[in-house]
């Protein structure tokens, strides 16, 4: 482990696999409640690693602890690249997804220790292949969890895979072992152990996203309420990746990753956090919203003082905090 517990970045290593935690440094805002941290996974694509994704979004004004982990093992390439169509590949990324849940509790056992950080339920988060992980670990109940949110979680690795090999025209037979596990993790068969988990879930889409078409996130939220489940959905103009190539590297976060900081950062504030009296004013005062960034068979999500909805609104298109750009 590496860094301080004041304002730096801490780098450390959890069941195995690399770590950075970025310390709860908002001025106007100051935790509630028992989670005093927030677990994030990358993706199969950019940003591929914890380091990149920490600086694509790193919820700035979220004052806990953001703690940024890779997935098990070395990916062969996302599945947007063409890579899910070599021997192996729907398993690899089977086995990232399902190693990661399972080593989940020793790993934040350890990241606990490391920061010193109190028993408690925490946020999850991810991207992709992350936030399907993610997903997956509420749906097992692997640790407590108080919220989630996911941005372009691969509901059906399945579809996803069978797109990208009908673009590539290389279609292929899936071994009976493959078939099985795509199933496996399909979110929208898990939709019921999800919502009986009984954990706010906020899912992002793009409306340009060709390996999560934006229909799968809005059919998840759906199917998640239509259990009893506490989901929201909102959807943006942007394709699937939330950094450029390769992905691996921190590098100065792209337009698309700001807005989703943005409402990432938002959506954790209103559960997590207690604003400051001046703060507090100030939303109460600002107006609800900035440019609508939905497309037109979804409907945004309207932050009104520090709530959500489901209705015809506007997104969300700030940022709080400062450290963009900055390396992890």
């Amino acid at each position: 482990m590496s860094g301080d517990h004041t304002n730096r970045p801490v780098h450390g290593t959890a069941a195995g696999d690399a770590y950075v935690a970025l310390p709860p440094t908002a001025v106007d805002a100051t935790a509630s409640g028992p989670t005093r941290l927030i677990v994030a996974w990358p993706g199969f694509d950019p940003p591929r690693t914890a380091s990149a994704l920490a600086t694509a979004i790193p919820m700035t004004g979220v004052p806990v602890w953001r703690v940024y982990l890779d997935l098990p093992g070395r990916s062969p390439g996302g599945l947007g690249s063409g890579a899910i169509l070599e021997t192996e590949s729907i398993e690899a990324y089977g086995a990232a997804l399902e190693n990661a849940v399972r080593r989940l509790p020793d790993a934040l056992a350890q990241i606990r220790r490391d920061l010193d950080v109190p028993d408690g339920p925490v946020g999850l988060a991810g991207f992709s292949a992350g936030a399907a992980a993610a997903l997956l670990a509420v749906a097992h109940g692997a640790v407590p969890v108080s919220t989630a949110a996911l941005v372009a979680p691969v509901v059906a690795p399945a579809r996803a895979a069978r797109a990208v090999e009908k673009r590539s025209g290389s279609e292929r037979a899936w071994s009976e072992h493959a078939v099985a596990l795509a199933d496996r993790l399909d979110l929208g068969a898990l939709a019921a152990d999800i919502a009986g988990r009984d954990v706010p879930v906020l899912l992002v889409g793009g409306a340009k996203d060709r390996v999560v078409p934006a229909r799968e996130i809005t059919t998840l939220r759906d199917e998640l309420r239509r259990h009893g489940g506490q989901a929201e959905s909102t959807t943006f103009r942007m394709g699937h990746a939330l950094a450029a190539e390769p992905g691996t590297e921190p590098r100065p976060p792209i337009t698309e990753a700001v807005r989703v900081d943005g409402v990432l950062t938002d959506w954790f504030r209103d559960r997590l956090a207690t604003l400051t009296p001046a703060a507090a004013e100030a939303a109460q005062a600002a107006p609800a919203g900035g440019p609508a960034e939905a497309n037109g068979d979804t409907q945004p999500m309207e932050r009104r003082h520090g709530s959500w909805s489901s209705g015809a609104g506007n997104v969300p298109d700030t940022r709080t905090g400062a450290g963009l750009g900055h390396g992890f």
